[in-house]
């Protein structure tokens, strides 16, 4: 089975917590806070893979959340990192969030950071001052991402064959490579793309693929042309294979047609290099076709009869030549292996308040990163973050907003009362 669409969450791994301890040895008159960090939630990455052909591997497992960090300890020492997760991927997956395209896995070897760890939470050591000289409270850990992606696979081929249903694409597939797709004379016999290699010396091949077959208005999706169409963006070069068996006007309006619908799907298909051939040759009219096509095309055009292997590698190497030409302008570009996420907004100092209803809600990123790892059923932590709120000018904020002891105040997902 072929999937190229699904939907996946990805949850980093949690921080570890802080760790509250104070040295203590015997004969050592001074000690002072020892706790150490949490480590750092696991991240998860997309990889791309070149031995994975299709997403079918996802349709039963779609969440994936990757190791949480140990909690530190005493003697200052550091918690675990929790482990990282990499999800191998076909090459030439898309991934997207909310709609916008997040990255582009077009090379094998290529990553992607989806989902970033959560932060250890700091130990007492970290919140000693002249004032505060044991301090008897740590940081929680942070949570990790979380995120819901859509992963899209367009094939990566060098070349693909496009034309209308029953024009004998597969047959010209099965021709040429080891693909045995299936071949029938009812229309909509291909269902799915299929990937086959050419074959033209020891040391020269190329990845072609059959799409299935496009109609009127396959670009809307109609007859599924817009789940298909995606596949030959990628290629290097078109092979737009025209029915032979149909008559001149009916040939010629058969490829204006699917001209048309790779233009209204994206404009930049029509500036592949197009290779065109009119399949069986053998059929009693099909010359008188190949003639009218070639007198109406601008650019060479082939006659073929893929069952008996008539003009079948002369258009291959054809095809092959485009193919070599198109590969060494893409050599010029810089490899990627590391592909990076859009970057985040920056933090926003700015404090604001907003009335919600009985409540005040106090916007600001420090503040709600603050709130998500304060143990507030410590008292010394609580002073800490109420400090905190004095100091970036929020307390004085909800004092001019109108609050009273005993109202509410929520900073991220955490809610307390004012005093």
């Amino acid at each position: 089975m072929f999937v190229d669409e699904v939907r996946v969450t990805v949850c980093g791994g949690a921080g570890g917590a802080g760790v509250v301890s104070f040295r203590r040895e015997k004969y050592v008159p001074r000690g002072g806070p020892d706790g150490g960090d949490g480590g750092r939630g696991g991240s998860i990455y997309l990889k791309a893979d070149s031995e994975r052909a299709t997403l079918i591997e996802f349709r039963h497992k779609r969440r994936f959340a990757a190791q949480d960090g140990e909690r530190g300890g005493p003697d200052n020492c550091h918690g675990k990192d929790g482990e990282d997760v990499i999800i191998a991927v076909p090459v030439g997956t898309l991934v997207y969030e909310n709609g916008d395209a997040v990255a582009d896995l077009s090379a094998p070897g290529q990553r992607v950071l989806v989902a970033r760890g959560g932060r250890g939470g700091l130990g007492n050591q970290h919140f000693a001052t002249s004032i505060h000289q044991s301090p008897k409270f740590a940081q929680r850990g942070a949570a990790g991402e979380e995120r819901v992606l859509d992963l899209q696979l367009k094939l990566l081929a060098d070349a693909g064959i496009v034309g209308a249903p029953n024009a004998g694409k597969s047959t010209l597939l099965a021709a040429v490579s080891a693909a045995r797709p299936k071949i029938a004379d009812y229309p909509f016999t291909t269902l799915e793309p299929q990937l086959g290699v050419v074959q033209i010396d020891l040391d020269a091949s190329f990845v072609i693929v059959d799409v299935p077959g496009l109609i009127a208005g396959a670009s809307r999706g109609a007859g599924l042309g817009d789940t298909f169409l995606r596949h030959i963006e990628r290629t290097r070069v078109l092979i737009h294979l025209i029915d032979g068996a149909l008559p001149p006007d009916e040939a010629l309006a058969q490829a204006a047609m699917i001209e048309n619908e790779l233009g209204a799907w994206n404009p930049e298909l029509l500036k592949k290099r197009r290779i065109v051939a009119v399949s069986k040759q053998d059929l009693a009219g099909a010359n008188k076709t190949l003639r009218a096509v070639q007198a109406a095309m601008s650019e060479p055009v082939a006659g073929i009869t893929a069952a008996k292997g008539q003009g079948v590698r002369e258009l291959m190497t054809t095809a092959y030549s485009a193919i070599v030409a198109a590969r060494k302008a893409d050599d010029n570009r810089p490899p990627q292996t590391e592909v990076v996420l859009r970057p985040k907004p920056a933090a926003n100092r700015v404090v604001r308040v907003v009335k919600e209803g009985r409540a005040y809600r106090v916007v600001g990123a420090r503040l709600e990163r603050l709130a998500a790892v304060t143990d507030f059923d410590s008292n010394d932590a609580r002073e800490f973050f109420e400090r905190a709120m004095l100091r970036s000018g929020a307390r004085r904020k909800l004092e001019r907003a109108g609050i009273r002891p005993g109202d509410t105040v929520r900073v991220g997902p955490t809610e307390f009362t004012f005093v």
